[in-house]
């Protein structure tokens, strides 16, 4: 296998059809790369002259050492990584270049190195970690909700919800309210809201509006602000979803809300999840990506949505700076 280092136009061309992140597309990598002090260097892995494998990442070079992040931390990216293409159905073949791939990017990248950090949370789609870890670096899972959506009627996924999830949509007609997808303007009210719920929590919301106005715009159509309105137009709560060519991710917004005893949050959710089934641009999306299960207290929320938990694996160097760099970065955000 060749690995070479692409620019974004080569990346482009590289991406498949279909399972990658949203983050993966160059819309976004370009958005990320003018707001992160690293340097973005994306790899992709060729049999002859076709493309098998892609990494993006985020390097820092320091005095002490450096360090290798994919995704880049604190920019609200659930997951980066690894992005594998066979062209064999045959599992030798799939692992023999899983193993190929990551040999040839470690090696470009002197991650190996005793002064190097390497970090990657890797995608849902990235099923085996397993030549990281023969290479001796650390790796653990962490947990995200997939709710398949777009190959039914939504009475079918409704099945799947708790009773009182089922109860509060049911009671939509009955209320004055409004749902629509709306825009930029929308989307700074959704992150204010943000900014100003984790300010009562005592905490640091560590995304700049200048990076996600950039990143929303950027995204075009990957990208929708749903706004739930009273009978008077005034805001009530609001989402921010985010595409990639097969799934919808929940990204920012949903603080709690309620109109008459309601969730305004779950008729949010009901409102994407309608907007995929009807909408012929959202045909091709078959999973809501409600990203994260990790969290018991958000948890005994999204779990009503009977969605599959699905696991996703994260890859640390593995040795005490790494728990050192993660400590104080944690401190940081604090």
């Amino acid at each position: 296998m060749r690995i070479e280092q692409l620019d974004l136009s080569e990346w482009e061309a590289a991406l498949p059809a279909a399972g990658f992140e949203v983050f993966h597309t160059p819309e976004a990598l370009r958005v990320i790369d003018d707001h992160t002090a690293a340097e973005m260097q994306l790899f992709g892995g060729f049999n002859g002259q076709e493309p098998v494998a892609l990494l993006p990442t985020f390097v820092k070079d320091r005095s002490v050492g450096r360090t290798i992040m994919s995704p880049p931390p604190a920019m609200g990216i659930p997951h980066l990584g690894p992005v594998l293409m066979p062209n064999s159905p045959k599992r030798r073949k799939h692992e023999q270049l899983n193993q190929q791939f990551t040999e040839g990017v470690l090696e470009a990248l002197d991650a190996n190195s005793p002064r190097t950090l390497l970090r990657m949370v890797c995608s849902p789609s990235y099923h085996d970690p397993r030549p990281y870890r023969w290479d001796d670096f650390r790796v653990s899972s962490d947990f995200t909700y997939h709710l398949t959506v777009g190959d039914g009627p939504l009475d079918a996924v409704m099945s799947s919800f708790s009773r009182s999830l089922r109860t509060e949509i049911r009671r939509l007609d009955d209320l004055d309210l409004t749902f629509s997808v709306e825009g930029i303007e929308s989307a700074k009210i959704i992150y204010d809201d943000q900014v100003a719920r984790y300010a009562e929590q005592g905490e640091t919301f560590t995304l700049s509006w200048e990076y996600v106005r950039d990143l929303l715009l950027s995204l075009g159509d990957r990208c929708r602000v749903y706004v739930a309105r009273d009978g008077t137009g005034a805001y009530l709560n609001g989402i921010i979803t985010l595409y990639s060519n097969d799934t919808v991710y929940y990204w920012l917004g949903g603080m709690r809300a309620s109109y008459e005893n309601v969730s305004v949050n779950t008729l949010l959710h009901w409102a994407i999840l309608k907007d995929v089934a009807e909408d012929p641009a959202l045909s091709a999306i078959t999973t809501y990506d409600m990203v994260g299960a990790n969290t018991k207290r958000l948890c005994d929320y999204k779990s009503k949505f009977g969605a599959h938990l699905v696991p996703y694996y994260v890859v640390e160097t593995n040795n005490p700076l790494m728990d050192v760099a993660k400590t104080a970065y944690n401190v940081v955000k604090r």
